[in-house]
C-alpha cells in the first residue's frame, strides 16, 4: 500500500477536484478519513509530521471513560466516553483490551470509602454494565504484595481497557485508504485557500520531508481541520478566537520486573491528591499522568513535548508512595514520554485538572473545525466533522458503516507462530495480517523478548507502512524504542539488518537516521529528556 514511491505518487495527482481535504494523522483525523470515505467522498489527509506523532502516540495508552471525570461533575463526556470505550472493545479485540483496575483508599486520602463505591457504581451505570466489587485489603495486598499496608482501608475494582494509540490510528488510516481514502504524513498545510468571499476552498501544501520540499496547491469543497491541539493556529487564517488550552501529560515507563503490575491501579498523590495511573502496558508498566500547562514559547524552543524534571519527581514521588519498598529511582525508568490535550479553553483560574474534555466542533468561512475531546471519542468527533461536511455540500445524512474491518472467524496459521503473537499481530495490523505473514523471512517470528511484538513487524513496517525514517519505526509502528532499555540500542544490529535493506538505505544514510533517532530518543524519550 505505502511501498517505495507511494509519497511521490500521492504528490504528482494532488491536482485533481477532491471532495474534502483533513488536516491532521491523528486519530481524530484517521477517523474523519475513514467516515468520508464511507460517505462516498474523494478525500484527502495531510500530516505534518508522521502519522501519530502528535497527541495521538502519547496518551496515557487507555481507552476509558474517564473515572477521575466524575469528580469535576463531567457526566456526559464520561458517558460518552464508557459506552465508546465498550464499542472499541467489541469492534477491535487484541488491539483494545480489557484492563481491570484496583482503586485502594487509604485514611490519608480523606476519601470515604462510599464515595469511591458510588463512584465505580456510577462508572458501570454509565455504560451500562456491571463489572465491578469490592476487595478486601487481604484481595488487594494479594494483588500487590508490595502495596503500602499504612493507612490502606480497602477497595474497590473496575474495569476500563488499554491500547496501542499509535498502532490503532494506523490501522484507522490503512483501512480508510483500503476503502479510497488518500493519506500523505510529512505534508504541511501552511496556508488555506481562500476564494473571492472568503471562504476555504483548499490547502497550500509543503513536503516536510525534505529541506525546502516540493510544494502544491490542493483545492477541495471542504477543508476539515483536525490538528487537535494545534487546531487554533490553523483557524486564526479565517479569524477564529483562539479556544484550545494546551495541557501537557507526561507518563515514565518501567520493565514490569522492577514494577510488577499484574493489573493497573488508580491512586491519589500524597501532595495533591490528583488521580494518577499505574497500568501494565505492552510488557511494561507505566506510571501517569500529570497535568500542566504548556508554554508556548516551548514550542518554539523544543519540537516535541518532553516530560520534565518536576513532573519526573512528581510521578516517581506517586509510585514509590504506593510501593514503598521498591524503593524506584530515576535511573529505573526505561523511558518517558509527554503529549498535549487540546482542551477546550476554561477560565485561566481553573485548575488543569478540572478543565473540562468534552469536544467543540466549529464552522468558519468554510473551514470546519474538530477539536477537544478525548481519544476514546474519536468515533463521535469525526461522525460530526463528516455530518458537517456533507450538510455544506448540500448531502446526507451519514450512514453508519462499519470503522474496523471484520477479522476472519478462524486464521490458518503457521507453526511457527504461537496464538498469542498471531492475534497480538491482527489487533494491529486487522485485515493485513495475512501480507505481513507472507513477507516473513527466517528468524523473522521470534518475539522481541520480553515484548509481544515479532520481527516481522518490524520488516512490514519498513516495507509497507509509510514510514520516512528510523524513528517513525522505533517509536510509532513499532513500540520497542519506547519500551526497550536505552531505546533498543543493544538490538540497534538487527534492527540495522532488517531496516537497511527494506528501506533502500545506504551505509551513509543509515548513519545519519540512527544519529538522529538517538539524539530525538535522548531529548525526548529517555529517562532524562530535554
Amino acid at each position: 500500500m505505502w511501498q517505495k514511491g507511494w509519497r511521490e505518487k500521492i504528490w504528482n495527482n494532488l491536482d485533481q477536484p477532491w471532495d474534502v481535504i483533513v488536516v491532521g494523522g491523528g486519530i481524530t483525523g484517521a477517523g474523519v478519513l475513514r467516515q468520508a470515505v464511507n460517505a462516498g467522498l474523494k478525500t484527502l489527509l495531510v500530516e505534518a509530521g508522521d502519522f501519530a506523532s502528535g497527541t495521538s502516540s502519547r496518551s496515557s495508552k487507555m481507552v476509558h471513560g474517564g473515572f477521575r471525570y466524575l469528580r469535576n461533575k463531567q457526566f456526559k463526556v464520561t458517558q460518552e466516553s464508557v459506552r465508546e470505550r465498550e464499542w472499541l472493545l467489541h469492534e477491535a479485540p487484541n488491539l483494545v483490551t480489557p484492563l481491570s483496575f484496583l482503586l485502594p483508599d487509604y485514611a490519608g486520602y480523606k476519601i470515604p470509602m462510599a464515595e469511591f463505591g458510588f463512584g465505580v457504581i456510577l462508572y458501570d451505570l454509565l455504560a451500562p454494565k456491571w463489572k465491578h466489587g469490592t476487595r478486601s485489603i487481604a484481595q488487594l495486598l494479594a494483588a500487590f504484595p508490595g502495596m503500602r499496608r499504612d493507612g490502606l482501608l480497602g477497595g474497590y475494582e473496575y474495569y476500563d481497557a488499554a491500547m496501542d494509540d499509535a498502532r490503532l490510528v494506523i490501522r484507522v488510516l490503512r483501512e480508510a485508504v483500503q476503502a479510497g481514502g488518500t493519506a500523505l504524513n510529512y505534508a504541511l498545510a501552511e496556508q488555506l485557500l481562500r476564494t473571492q468571499d472568503g471562504q476555504v476552498c483548499g490547502v497550500a501544501l509543503r513536503d516536510a520531508a525534505v529541506p525546502n520540499g516540493k510544494t502544491a496547491e490542493v483545492k477541495a469543497k471542504v477543508v476539515i481541520n483536525a490538528a487537535g491541539p494545534w487546531s487554533d493556529e490553523l483557524r486564526a487564517q479565517v479569524g477564529g478566537a483562539a479556544h484550545i488550552r494546551k495541557l501537557r501529560g507526561s507518563h515514565i515507563i518501567f520493565s514490569c520486573e522492577r514494577l510488577p503490575a499484574p493489573r493497573a491501579v488508580t491512586l491519589f498523590h500524597p501532595r495533591d491528591r490528583r488521580a494518577l495511573f499505574i497500568i501494565p502496558w505492552e510488557n511494561t508498566t507505566m506510571v501517569g499522568t500529570t497535568d500542566l500547562d504548556h508554554p508556548a514559547e516551548w514550542e518554539h524552543e523544543y519540537s516535541e513535548p518532553f516530560a520534565t524534571q518536576d513532573e519526573i519527581d512528581y510521578l516517581l514521588e506517586a509510585a514509590n508512595f504506593l510501593f514503598p519498598l521498591l524503593d524506584l529511582k530515576q535511573t529505573d525508568i526505561v523511558s518517558s514520554f509527554a503529549g498535549l490535550r487540546p482542551t477546550i479553553q476554561a477560565d485561566e483560574g481553573d485548575a488543569p485538572s478540572k478543565v473540562s474534555r468534552q469536544h467543540a466542533l466549529y464552522q468558519e468561512n468554510g473551514l470546519i473545525t474538530i477539536t477537544g475531546g478525548k481519544y476514546t471519542t474519536f468515533r463521535i468527533m469525526s461522525r460530526q466533522a463528516v455530518e458537517a461536511a456533507l450538510a455544506q455540500l448540500g448531502q446526507g445524512p451519514l450512514l453508519q458503516k462499519r470503522i474496523f474491518n471484520r477479522l476472519p472467524q478462524t486464521v490458518a496459521r503457521s507453526n511457527e507462530i504461537e496464538v498469542a503473537s498471531l492475534n497480538y499481530l491482527y489487533g494491529r495490523h486487522g485485515n493485513e495480517t495475512a501480507n505481513l505473514l507472507t513477507a516473513v523471512q527466517i528468524g523473522d517470528m521470534q518475539r522481541i523478548e520480553p515484548l509481544s511484538n515479532v520481527w516481522a513487524e518490524l520488516r512490514w513496517a519498513a516495507r509497507d507502512e509509510g514510514a520516512l525514517h528510523l524513528s517513525d519505526l522505533l517509536l510509532r509502528r513499532v513500540r520497542i524504542g519506547m519500551l526497550l532499555p536505552n531505546g533498543a540500542q543493544a538490538l540497534m544490529p538487527r534492527i540495522r539488518a532488517i531496516v537497511q535493506a527494506e528501506m533502500g538505505w545506504d551505509d551513509a544514510r543509515w548513519d545519519k537516521e540512527e544519529a538522529s533517532y538517538r539524539e530525538t530518543w535522548k531529548k525526548y524519550y529517555s529517562s532524562q529528556p530535554g
